[in-house]
């Protein structure tokens, strides 16, 4: 008969089958663009990455724009409530006067968008080069969607443009026409009682979110500390009209004692125009709080992580491999004449759990024989003798974080996704230098990627020589790219690693400290600009241009103290919370330069931003001057 037909090739698994045997095997299955992430994990690394980062700083981002946004055309509307009010009294009725200064803001928002969109681009470009210069992301990370993005931020920045210019002309447009233009000449009263409420209401979420910081590490407590700033801000924002109010009559003696007549007339002023300096106050206030915080808690965080790795290394040398050392180098560098202790010690992350959210910690893995000579983690209680494949060391801001006590249980998931739960014997206070979580290697074996050590720790007694040392030596060269280095270049390193990474951190609060200032500027130019009329008419009336020049100086430095002090206040309060919750630290490292950079940063600001358009309306003709139009 005939011979038996060949049997038909097997078909290929669908996607659907693949995905459920992988689901089925605990793995993960990529398909599509996808798949570039299996070839290449570090993509995935800087996939993540890129999304925190830019998530976190979006957000941020967004709520200072908001801020410089609305504060500005809010201060603008403010400033032609003559000519909308000459508008109202001509029988414009209110919904025309909205639809055009609705208009004209959706107009300047195109035009920004024009000019805002492509110089975005190009610093998305440029970021994306420095990430890829600096070892953040690899060569083959690509930006994309970037019109999309523009479109975006575009839409959303007209909405709160938009917003803000609809509720700051609400007012000039509710009255009736013929109290429209007696309503412009009046400065109004500092606001609402549901303003001074929802202010109220504000400050006491702030003074609650210091709690919630000191309660909370990591990266709970520095978003909560960053919340606190800014619920602060908005505090002083909706207060500033009291807050100006009641700075005048207090600072009022000190300004008329300095400047004289021209004194007097400063804090008058600011008494009377208490309203309109709000969006004055707000932005420096903001500028400084956000400088005297933020910026400071990376060096912070950088100076604590070395100082821990610098005082809690008690061994001279290690042997390093970017391939990694086996744990038979340790034993071996035990058994070198003058060697008192050998630690091998392998680098790597865990899961723990928290009070509001799951996170990734710093680890590392020891063979505790000997590890009290070569580490000193700054054991609170217990001790790393007790360490062993069931058991586990911890930080106390981690155990605090997770709710671990001593001699309790702590369920937590290793590099690979693995739970594990063990009993903890030991809690320190040395986290960041050291990681928060430190395990016996035998609980790391089989679970990390290479399984070997990263470097050995070795502690060499009085009677070492340099016969010990060429024995490392000798040693270390049994090893591929393994070397003999001293601690202290350890710490040396660190501090570049920690420098690097900062680098990142420095730039996005750079970008969100110039939005402040960038607000801080455009708000003093504004107030000043609008006083053409105010300027004229007390030239008019006798005033020289000395004394209205001084009388400037005068506000200037009233405004400026009370920004000082609240924005000191604030960055003081939300920078020794975090601080403290985070490193341990009561009192937070500040250094002089610092502080007087930006304390003279504010202080110049305030004074260009604000003399040199007074200068230039000082050499209108006060006749001149008097009849231009606000």
């Amino acid at each position: 008969g005939a011979p038996p037909a060949p049997a038909p090739p097997p078909r290929p698994p669908s996607r659907a089958g693949c995905g459920g045997a992988a689901g089925a095997a605990g793995a993960t299955t990529y398909t599509g663009d996808d798949r570039g992430l299996a070839e290449q994990p570090e993509a995935r690394t800087a996939r993540d990455f890129v999304l925190q980062a830019g998530g976190a700083f979006g957000g941020y981002a967004a709520v200072i724009i908001a801020f410089a946004v609305a504060g500005t055309v809010g201060l603008s509307v403010r400033h032609r409530r003559r000519d909308l009010a000459l508008l109202r009294a001509v029988a414009a009725t209110p919904g025309q006067v909205r639809r055009m200064i609705l208009g004209e803001t959706g107009l300047l928002a195109l035009l920004a968008a024009v000019a805002g969109v492509p110089l975005g681009l190009l610093a998305t470009g440029w970021i994306r080069d420095e990430l890829v210069t600096r070892g953040f992301a690899p060569g083959s990370f690509t930006v994309r969607g970037g019109l999309l993005s523009g479109a975006a931020v575009t839409v959303a920045m007209a909405a709160v443009a938009l917003t803000s210019a609809w509720i700051a002309a609400r007012r000039t447009t509710r009255i009736r026409p013929t109290e429209a233009l007696g309503e412009a000449a009046v400065e109004p009263g500092p606001g609402s009682r549901a303003r001074a409420v929802t202010g109220l209401v504000f400050l006491a979420g702030a003074v609650s979110l210091i709690g919630l910081t000191g309660a909370t590490d990591g990266q709970t407590a520095l978003g909560a500390a960053v919340g606190m700033l800014y619920t602060f801000v908005l505090a002083v924002a909706l207060l500033a009209p009291w807050i100006n109010r009641a700075a005048a009559r207090l600072l009022g003696p000190v300004l008329q004692a300095v400047w004289g007549t021209s004194g007097h007339l400063a804090a008058a002023n600011l008494r009377a125009n208490a309203r309109g300096t709000v969006a004055v106050l707000t932005a420096l206030v903001l500028s400084v709080g956000l400088g005297g915080s933020v910026w400071f808690l990376q060096d912070n965080l950088r100076r604590q992580t070395v100082v821990q790795s610098r005082d809690g290394t008690l061994a001279q040398h290690a042997l390093v491999s970017g391939t990694g050392l086996p744990e038979s180098a340790t034993e071996e560098a035990r058994r070198i004449p003058g060697v008192t202790a050998a630690t091998g010690v392998r680098r790597t992350s865990v899961v723990v759990p928290g009070d509001l959210e799951t996170r990734a910690v710093v680890a590392q893995g020891i063979d505790p024989r000997g590890a009290d000579r070569t580490l000193d983690l700054r054991v609170r209680s217990g001790s790393l003798t007790g360490l062993a494949k069931d058991t586990v060391a911890v930080s106390t801001a981690t155990a605090d974080a997770a709710g671990w006590e001593l001699g309790g249980t702590a369920r937590l998931w290793l590099g690979d996704g693995t739970p594990v739960t063990l009993k903890v014997v030991a809690l320190y206070e040395r986290g960041f230098g050291f990681g928060d979580v430190t395990l016996h290697t035998g609980t790391l074996t089989g679970h990390t990627v290479t399984g070997l050590d990263d470097r050995i720790l070795v502690r060499t007694g009085p009677d070492a020589d340099a016969g010990t040392l060429e024995a490392l030596n000798g040693l270390a060269a049994r090893y591929p790219a393994a070397s003999v280095v001293g601690t202290d270049t350890l710490t040396g390193e660190l501090a570049q690693d920690l420098a690097v990474s900062g680098w990142l951190n420095k730039l996005l609060i750079t970008v969100l400290a110039g939005y402040a200032l960038l607000a801080a500027a455009n708000t003093l130019i504004m107030a000043a600009l609008a006083r053409t009329r105010e300027l004229s008419l007390l030239r008019l009336v006798g005033v020289t241009r000395g004394q209205v020049k001084r009388m400037v100086h005068a506000e200037q430095a009233g405004l400026l103290g009370v920004a000082l002090a609240i924005g000191g206040t604030i960055a003081a309060v939300t920078l020794t919370s975090v601080v403290n919750a985070v490193t341990g630290q009561r009192v937070p490292y500040v250094p002089a330069a610092g502080w007087l950079g930006i304390v003279g940063g504010t202080v110049a600001l305030a004074l260009v931003a604000t003399m040199l358009p007074v200068g230039r309306l000082l050499r209108t003709p006060p006749v001149q001057g008097i009849g231009i139009r606000e």
